[in-house]
């Protein structure tokens, strides 16, 4: 059994997570798109700072600071579980797609000074960047918040006779 995670209000996290798949996901340029698309949803609706967001092959590393009130566990959780259902869809595979439980670290402070803050701007213009094979699938903020989480998939007729699979 998992030992309980340590939360502290107003504190600094060192974050990481791996990818499960076996691959290096994150030299795929389009994953990082959407990887961005995902982290600007939850930034509305969750506030939090960012600093030293990297992508290294399978590994995904960051420094993170929920606003008062918002935890930890409840934006890894939304950023783990939509990307996989995002990145599921456009792949045309089920499955996990991250790896076991996210590390994260209690900061004294404030995170090194090599840690540069995340631009914004240039995550929402990466999140506007299309995606091959994405127009496929709208997936719904209140069907991921729903107790039964019942995710609504729409198909345009274009697309839904065409099989989604990632660009080159």
């Amino acid at each position: 059994m998992n030992t309980p995670r340590k939360l502290k209000q107003n504190a600094w996290y060192k974050v990481g997570t791996e990818v499960n798949i076996g691959e290096p996901l994150f030299r795929l340029p389009w994953t990082k798109v959407l990887l961005h698309r995902v982290l600007r949803e939850i930034k509305k609706r969750y506030p939090f700072e960012m600093r030293g967001l990297k992508l290294e092959g399978s590994w995904l590393t960051f420094y993170i600071k929920p606003e008062d009130g918002f935890k930890l566990p409840l934006i890894m959780q939304l950023l783990k579980q939509t990307f996989s259902l995002r990145f599921n869809i456009i792949v045309g595979r089920r499955g996990h797609v991250w790896g076991e439980r996210y590390e994260s670290e209690i900061l004294d402070g404030e995170p090194p000074e090599d840690a540069e803050m995340v631009d914004w701007a240039v995550v929402d213009k990466s999140a506007n960047t299309p995606i091959a094979g994405a127009m496929a699938y709208t997936l719904s903020w209140d069907s991921l918040r729903s107790p039964g989480m019942t995710i609504t998939t729409r198909f345009s007729a274009h697309n839904a006779a065409e099989h989604a699979s990632p660009p080159e």
